[in-house]
């Protein structure tokens, strides 16, 4: 039986730091939302079968999308905090697919996702035992600071990387992973960070760093600035 691929996107979050009323995946962005490009970019690959969006129970916005009629788009209950979101949109996947699919999480506010280093990622991972993630290395000199904020080591950046989404697990493994992590009380940011906690290694694969994630009200003109360069090049 050939493998198989499928998306998982929790977008049941606010976005406090981005401030006022519209939650920021639902935010405007070179002509579309933020939460359309996002999930676009996941729908016109040609592995994947279908994307389990976790929206929150009074959202009020989704059905004044263009994709809220997409058949290929399966909604799934949020949770309180993201793991519980991506774990809720597992357990329904779990009624359709096997445990040995492939499982793409990709944040709802990551609209620049390339489909060049989507394609990366599957080819990268498909014979991996564990899975991974997208990320760039990082090149800055990173500080750690106290509690004053007053610098208290500078770490070595060497092998060090930011982690950006999709994260690329097999369905059975990154449910249970998940599952035990909150049995643990323990919330978890990302779905490599469960798969650590089980001892696993996932791979980093290495991506292009305009794949930002929306957080503050700054990131919206850069996001755009991203699209429009990538349109140009053909993206």
């Amino acid at each position: 039986m050939s493998e198989r691929y499928w998306a998982v996107v929790p977008a049941a979050g606010a976005g406090r730091r981005m401030g006022g009323d519209i939650p920021k995946q639902y935010l405007p962005l070179y002509g579309q939302r933020v939460i359309e490009h996002s999930l676009h970019r996941l729908l016109k690959h040609p592995r994947i079968e279908a994307v389990y969006l976790a929206l929150s129970a009074d959202d009020d916005w989704w059905p004044t999308t263009s994709l809220a009629s997409d058949s290929r788009i399966v909604l799934a209950a949020g949770g309180e905090e993201r793991c519980h979101s991506v774990l809720n949109a597992l357990q329904l996947l779990s009624k359709t697919a096997a445990a040995s699919d492939w499982v793409l999480v990709h944040d709802a506010a990551r609209p620049c996702l390339r489909g060049a280093d989507l394609d990366r990622l599957i080819e990268g991972l498909r014979e991996d035992p564990v899975g991974g993630l997208l990320g760039v290395p990082v090149h800055d000199t990173m500080k750690q600071t106290d509690d004053t904020e007053h610098v208290r080591a500078t770490i070595p950046r060497d092998r060090l990387w930011h982690a950006y989404t999709p994260q690329m697990f097999r369905l059975g493994m990154l449910r249970q992973a998940l599952v035990e992590a909150l049995q643990r009380g323990l919330l978890v940011t990302d779905d490599a960070s469960a798969m650590e906690l089980q001892g696993y290694r996932p791979r980093m694969i290495q991506g292009h760093a305009d794949n930002i994630k929306i957080t503050r009200p700054a990131d919206l003109p850069l996001a755009d600035f991203y699209l429009t360069a990538q349109s140009t090049a053909g993206e």
